[in-house]
């Protein structure tokens, strides 16, 4: 039987900031991503050699080998980007109910992907728009405390889950989450729901560095299970959270000190 997929609903790059603040979230095709960070998609493209690489997610509590990741976090300010020591990902339990609570130390991005000029744009421009729709003083960008994590979920199981925690709210302002890629799979659903109301959409990224952005405070988001249509199946993503006022946990997790 062929599986039945919804297009997602791309708006434009010039129409992002009033769909978050209209609508709670906005979707962008890889062209318009490109034109959105101010680059172009074959140096977006390039970072995608570092996919086939990610260590596996060591803190799976449900058991499954599905997962591999790294995890970076940033400052970023008026379009400037400073990489901080690397640090635990922590969540609440309110946010996370499967691994909330936990200091989880996932293996840092590459030194070499997050020196590049795209990865910095990237960054930049996320927290740009987190400038016009959340910032507090209009006046002045202020600084965004960002969290990327690099995905890979697999089908070695025979099924994989982008959201193993359930459909979720991550505790941050802006939720960034850009298909790098899929192979071999079915399924991979993406599905925004109205925290407070009765709207939702449901769609499926297919295209190589196509984005969904989030207002993380009025939508809950998640990602269907994958299954396998070959051996190599699986589904890559990027996910980047910036919130305002510090890392979420910054006063439970530690930090690697210089030179650890």
């Amino acid at each position: 039987m062929a599986q039945v997929t919804f297009s997602p609903p791309f708006t434009t790059p010039s129409d992002v900031a009033n769909h978050l603040s209209q609508r709670g979230y906005a979707v962008l095709s890889p062209a318009d991503v490109a034109h959105f960070i101010g680059g172009d998609l074959p140096a977006l493209m390039a970072l995608n050699r570092d996919w086939d690489s990610l260590p596996p997610d060591e803190f799976l509590k449900d058991g499954g080998r599905y997962r591999r990741r790294r995890h970076a976090c940033f400052v970023v300010q008026g379009g400037q980007v400073q990489q901080v020591p690397h640090r635990a990902h922590w969540q609440p339990v309110e946010y996370n109910a499967l691994h909330g609570g936990m200091e989880r130390w996932f293996a840092p991005m590459e030194p070499a992907t997050v020196a590049q000029p795209a990865w910095h744009q990237l960054l930049a421009a996320l927290a740009n728009v987190s400038d016009a729709v959340f910032a507090t003083n209009a006046n002045a960008p202020q600084p965004w405390f960002v969290e990327a994590h690099q995905f890979r979920i697999d089908t070695t199981d025979g099924i994989g889950r982008p959201t193993p925690e359930g459909a979720h709210r991550d505790g941050v302002d802006l939720v960034a989450v850009f298909l790098v890629g899929r192979a071999g799979i079915k399924g991979g659903e993406t599905r925004v729901f109205e925290a407070h109301g009765p709207s939702g959409q449901r769609f499926t990224l297919t295209e190589p560095w196509s984005l969904l952005l989030l207002d993380d405070a009025r939508m809950i988001h998640e990602s269907t299970p994958i299954q396998p249509v070959d051996a190599a199946g699986h589904r890559d993503t990027l996910v980047v959270t910036c919130r305002r006022g510090n890392f979420q946990g910054a006063d439970v997790v530690g930090t690697v000190p210089a030179g650890g």
